[in-house]
This record gives C-alpha cells, sequence and structure tokens, in this order.
C-alpha cells in the first residue's frame, strides 16, 4: 500500500510540474530565388538580425486561421521588419519557432516567430 502510495504521489508530481505547452523549430529555407551570393571572400557584413511573429486562439477548436497561413503572416512580419529596399540586402538562415500552449480542445494559443540565425 505504501509502495502505491509513493507511486501515486510521484506522477501526481510530475503531472503538475509539467508544462501546458509544447515548442518546435524548424530550419526552413523560404528564399527559393536564384539569388547567387559567393561567401569565399569577406565582402559581406550581418547587419542586423529581425524577426516577424504571428499568434491565434482558438476556442473548442473553433477561430483563427491554419497553420500555413499563421507561418506566413510572421513571415511578411519578418520581411516588412527587415527594410530590404535599400541597397543590396538578404535573408539567410531562417529558422520558424512554434509556441502552442493552453488546454486544447478547450483553449489553445498558437505563436509563430520567423528569425534569421547567426
Amino acid at each position: 500500500m505504501k509502495k502505491k502510495n509513493i507511486y501515486l504521489m510521484s506522477v501526481l508530481v510530475m503531472l503538475f510540474l509539467s508544462s501546458c505547452g509544447i515548442n518546435s523549430a524548424i530550419i526552413l529555407n523560404h528564399n527559393q530565388a536564384a539569388t547567387e551570393v559567393q561567401l569565399s571572400q569577406n565582402n559581406f557584413k550581418v547587419i542586423d538580425r529581425v524577426s516577424g511573429s504571428a499568434e491565434v486562439v482558438y476556442i473548442f477548436g473553433i477561430g483563427g486561421l491554419n497553420k500555413r497561413q499563421l507561418f506566413s503572416n510572421a513571415y511578411s512580419e519578418m520581411m516588412k521588419n527587415a527594410n530590404l529596399s535599400n541597397g543590396s540586402k538578404a535573408i539567410a538562415n531562417v529558422i520558424t519557432e512554434e509556441h502552442i500552449s493552453g488546454v486544447p480542445p478547450f483553449y489553445e494559443k498558437n505563436c509563430n516567430r520567423e528569425c534569421p540565425c547567426s
């Protein structure tokens, strides 16, 4: 009986100390254009790091955007923040991070963040 109580308490402690969120990171190459950069010489410099984020909330599985649109919104915001209109600039090494929190199916919040890594 004592072993059973210890086991039950261990399981309860693990449940209370666990998080209700899930994280994942995906390294993607959104730049599928025919741009070619030669990195054999030191002819470039890192100007800045930019990021963009988007989030959506689902209540009982209803509401918000689909996953592809959520990623697209985060990427669009990152590109807007990058200010690529002045001169020769490029975005490299884009990482997409996703965090899902809440208590599905009652309440779920998805946050996506796009940022270049160095």
